[in-house]
């Protein structure tokens, strides 16, 4: 029988990785959605309804006039902005920065990402209507998966950690580009023009060598201003201005912001988006309700395709000699990160939110399934590399 001192350190052991700060942030966005799903659910489901979509008393802009609009178009602009600069700072100076170690993340995430969009095509191609949501389960959340990782402590390779963070950040890029591209549905030229000049005089900060924060601040707030009102979702400001952010030295302003934002991000930004958006009202949607075919279809792009995309395209990379696998991992170990790419949640929710804007029911469909497809993927994902073994050192 274990002595005592063993067993209690044997208990708290998955209780102390919960403090560890990838887990945590993981941990705070299951905590949040579980919340949310519960007061949707909930005697309290009016009060959730009025806080989020009745009209505000006073708002500086038509555009937004609800705090669920606020959520998705204000505070999610930060979110961006530091996707924008964790983006940069890995292509300058991190795990993007030599060409050779651009190469297997950056074709995993785009397999990650077309992959999915097919199976959903496949599941939800028959029904009118549903293939404006194709993008849903392109993209992984970074502090989902990131949470997953953590609790699993040393059980997974650093190299492989690395690799799935860099899919993440490669494929939020891609996200970016297909919400600019393909959920835009107006362009108001002047504002646009407006948007263009302020961008310009960002980059020429930048180019004159600033190393204050506060004008890239305000100017990134301008933009997003312009870009609000010229139809492009305005969170795109936020990757925008952030791409102007100088990166030079060692102690560039880049990574003084990053460092400054990246908790407010995880822990009250990232949070609050999960809660104004991830309370999805069952009831309303009738038994059976993940078997239709858009939530499966968002569930089967994130389950089946996010983890075929990636092991699919590893595996192909490392047997054609194009690139490698990551250093020291198994190939189970390699399935279980493709499977907990399937994590999509806040990238997922948001492009929900974008493509069934004025489709209530479609949208709580959507919320359903991307629900699904997250948990079913970090299960799995996890019980993968809770099993797997690290290949001996040869």
């Amino acid at each position: 029988m274990p002595q005592a001192p063993a067993l209690l350190a044997r208990t708290a052991r998955p209780f102390k990785a919960l403090f560890v700060s990838d887990a945590l942030a993981g941990v705070l966005l299951i905590v949040v959605a579980a919340v949310a799903v519960a007061v949707a659910n909930s005697p309290l489901a009016p009060a959730y309804r009025h806080l989020l979509s009745d009209h505000l008393a006073w708002t500086p802009t038509t555009f937004l006039v609800t705090v669920h609009a606020w959520v998705d178009n204000g505070l999610m602009a930060v979110f961006f902005f530091v996707v924008g600069l964790e983006v940069k700072r890995e292509w300058l100076v991190g795990n993007l920065a030599e060409p050779a170690s651009r190469r297997l993340p950056i074709v995993a995430a785009l397999a990650g990402m077309a992959t999915p969009a097919v199976v959903y095509a496949l599941v939800a191609g028959q029904s009118p209507g549903l293939l404006r949501g194709w993008a849903i389960p392109a993209a992984t959340d970074i502090a989902f998966a990131m949470g997953v990782i953590g609790l699993l402590g040393q059980r997974v390779p650093p190299a492989l950690r690395t690799f799935l963070l860099t899919v993440a950040i490669v494929d939020d890029i891609g996200a970016v580009v297909i919400i600019a591209s393909f959920y835009t549905p107006f362009v108001d030229v002047d504002w646009l023009n407006a948007g263009l000049l302020v961008l310009a005089i960002l980059v020429g900060l930048n180019r004159a060598g600033l190393r204050h924060g506060w004008p890239f601040a305000l100017g990134t707030v301008a933009l997003w201003w312009c870009l609000l009102h010229a139809g492009i979702h305005p969170t795109i400001a936020g990757v925008a201005g952030a791409l102007t952010i100088p990166c030079r030295g060692d102690d560039s302003l880049l990574e003084r912001m990053e460092h400054r934002l990246v908790g407010w991000n995880a822990y009250l930004v990232v949070p609050v988006f999960a809660f104004a958006n991830a309370g999805v009202t069952l009831a309303g949607l009738g038994r059976g309700a993940i078997l239709s075919p858009l939530p499966l279809a968002i569930a089967a792009g994130l389950v089946v395709g996010k983890q075929a995309g990636i092991f699919g395209s590893v595996y192909m990379a490392d047997r054609t000699g194009f690139a490698r696998r990551p250093d020291a991992s198994s190939w189970p170990q390699v399935w279980g990160v493709a499977l907990l790419s399937g994590i999509g949640f806040t990238m997922s929710l948001f492009i929900a939110g974008l493509a069934f804007a004025r489709h209530a029911r479609q949208f709580e469909e959507a919320k359903l399934g991307v629900l699904a497809g997250t948990l079913l993927s970090a299960m799995i994902g996890y019980a993968v590399l809770r099993l797997a073994s690290t290949p001996k050192a040869s």
